[in-house]
């Protein structure tokens, strides 16, 4: 059976990154969803539930993210805004072995996205890896 790996990309990522983080992570005949949460809205966004141009961006940052991933089978998606939910949402379609979080580092994150991958470690019942990649300028 190939492993399963859920891989959670919070924020914008550069495919170089991605390839450079994640490149060994996935054996040959791995089973790969790339979920990137659409946690780039404000507080006032989130609040007026204003997250159009926030879901439109996560779906293009999950396509991008899953083009840079050599693996034989991934998916990708928009998730929830909040990362927690997202990683619930896909658990339950998508029973992964892994759930690698893909952050900024704390002081480059926003809102939702800072500390979600200590607090994934501390939900999720599945091994939790958080790569910090550098901030894609």
């Amino acid at each position: 059976m190939p492993n399963r790996v859920l891989v959670i990309a919070t924020s914008q990522v550069g495919a170089d990154e991605i390839r450079a983080t994640l490149a060994s992570r996935f054996a040959e005949g791995a089973d790969v969803r790339v979920v990137a949460p659409a946690s780039g809205v404000s507080r006032l966004e989130w609040l007026t539930t204003d997250e159009d141009a926030a879901r439109a961006d996560a779906a293009e940052r999950a396509d991008e993210v899953a083009d840079a991933i050599d693996a034989e089978h991934v998916e990708a998606e928009a998730g929830d805004v909040d990362p927690l939910l997202a990683i619930d949402d896909a658990l339950r379609e998508f029973p992964a072995d892994e759930i690698v979080v893909v952050t900024r580092p704390d002081d480059d994150a926003s809102w939702l996205e800072s500390g979600s991958g200590e607090a994934a470690r501390e939900r999720f019942d599945v091994p939790v890896t958080h790569l910090v990649v550098a901030r894609n300028t």
